[in-house]
């Protein structure tokens, strides 16, 4: 409330309950004499609201003006709402959630063996002592959560393959508020079509348009300190693929309900894949059986690491290696009404460098250029050609050649099955944490 000066008879007339915008109109106009006051004060119907407070705080004489106070104080109160994300997005999750805190993701209860964590004392400490590591990843996951709430929302026929990227990667920059390799894009966007089943983003100048009868696999990753987030889903609009995406959907779903401290790697696989080829779909005219990728898979991921060293099949007959506690993983599964196995092929967009390598002398000038650039921006995070061409890199192709010839960065070509076959994909990231299972990257739409 702000300092204004009062006579005698004016704090008289407060003490019997006038509002502030009497009080107001009483000190603007001419100091009327006291039984004026009271006339006024019985004529004035008070604000619905401070009616309401009076009634709940009691006529009082002696302790009016503090009362007034608190009132004062309780309505700039009610008009601090939460801050709300603009449509589109533009305000960093960190500033939505002003507490530092944000929202875990769907906690899955271990099970057999393993359901003595849900209440060991011990494992919950381990979890405390990890809080700030699982804080960066769920803020990670929020980001990616509303990119794809709004990038969901605008996705629709004719639109230019190169725009919906730059669209989607400059929301996650300002959602997440990129900040070199300590906040960012953790690999490109995958936005791959029908047979082609990973690993394609348009380059510059591509031309490619989004059309009504295509399969687009949207796979983008999201990361804080290292911490990725690797979540990916299909977008078609043709309903006659519907069986198609459900089939991955619930496999992925069943991949991640398998998952867990102590499971094998085959057996996770072996139940995805008895899902998937469950499925069957109808595309003009003709039956195809849903089949599981073989020689796709899920992937443990560690800090700036998106493949870190364990795969988790989608088809039975995989390794024996068991999932341990404290481990990330991408769950995805890739189904095909093709052969249901992959090949490179196309241009090349996906680079990365390569995680272990160490020193390798370069003669091209060009290239240790190059290496520097993606050393300060990207480290051991996947980037494409664009991303470069965003840095103001030019004519670079030959010291990129250069620098995959020496083993230093790896090129990771399209995936692609038969052509005229349909791949779909759905992915989660998912933390095996001491307690239980948490799904970082759910959300209400998958």
């Amino acid at each position: 409330m702000a300092a204004v000066d009062t006579t005698a008879k004016e704090m008289e007339a407060l003490h019997v309950g006038q509002n502030d915008e009497m009080n107001e109109n009483l000190i603007k106009g001419d100091k009327a004499s006291s039984s004026n006051s009271a006339t006024l004060a019985a004529q004035s119907s008070p604000p619905e609201d401070d009616d309401d407070e009076a009634q709940a705080d009691g006529p009082s004489q002696d302790g009016a003006p503090a009362v007034k106070k608190k009132k004062k104080k309780n309505k700039s109160k009610k008009k601090k709402d939460p801050l709300q994300q603009t449509d589109p997005p533009s305000i960093p999750v960190d500033e939505l959630f002003p507490s530092g805190e944000f929202p875990e993701g769907e906690i899955q209860q271990y099970k057999d063996d393993n359901l003595w964590r849900t209440t060991s004392e011990e494992k919950r400490e381990l979890e405390r002592l990890q809080k700030p590591m699982y804080n960066s990843v769920r803020r990670a996951a929020e980001v990616h959560r509303q990119v794809r709430k709004y990038m969901r929302s605008i996705i629709k026929p004719g639109m230019l393959m190169v725009d919906l990227c730059e669209t989607l990667e400059n929301m996650v920059r300002k959602l997440i508020k990129e900040n070199g390799l300590q906040a960012g894009i953790a690999f490109p966007t995958g936005c791959s079509l029908n047979w082609v089943a990973a690993h394609w983003t348009p380059n510059a100048g591509d031309k490619t348009v989004l059309q009504y009868d295509d399969v687009m696999k949207l796979d983008f990753g999201t990361h804080i300190d290292g911490y990725i987030v690797d979540c990916a889903f299909t977008v078609a609009f043709n309903p006659m693929y519907d069986p198609l995406l459900q089939a991955t959907r619930d496999a992925t779903n069943t991949g991640i309900k398998e998952a867990g401290i102590d499971a094998r790697l085959c057996d996770v696989g072996a139940a995805i894949q008895e899902v998937m080829e469950s499925y069957e779909v109808e595309i003009n005219g003709k039956v195809f059986q849903v089949k599981s990728v073989r020689n796709l898979n899920g992937h443990s991921i560690g800090p700036y690491q998106i493949h870190a060293g364990k795969s988790v099949p989608i088809v039975k007959g995989g390794e024996q290696t068991k999932m341990e506690e404290g481990e990330f993983y991408a769950i995805e599964t890739f189904g095909s009404t093709g052969k249901g196995f992959v090949r490179e092929d196309l241009e090349c967009s996906h680079y990365m460098k390569n995680f272990d390598v160490g020193h390798v002398p370069l003669r091209l000038a060009k290239a240790k250029q190059l290496l520097g650039t993606i050393n300060n921006n990207f480290g051991t995070l996947a980037f494409c050609r664009r991303y470069l061409d965003r840095l103001g890199e030019t004519k670079y192709l030959m010291a990129l050649k250069n620098l995959c010839d020496n083993g230093i960065v790896q090129p990771y070509p399209p995936l692609c099955d038969v052509r005229g076959s349909y791949v779909s994909q759905f992915e989660h990231t998912i933390l095996l944490r001491p307690t239980c299972k948490e799904v970082i990257s759910r959300g209400d739409d998958y």
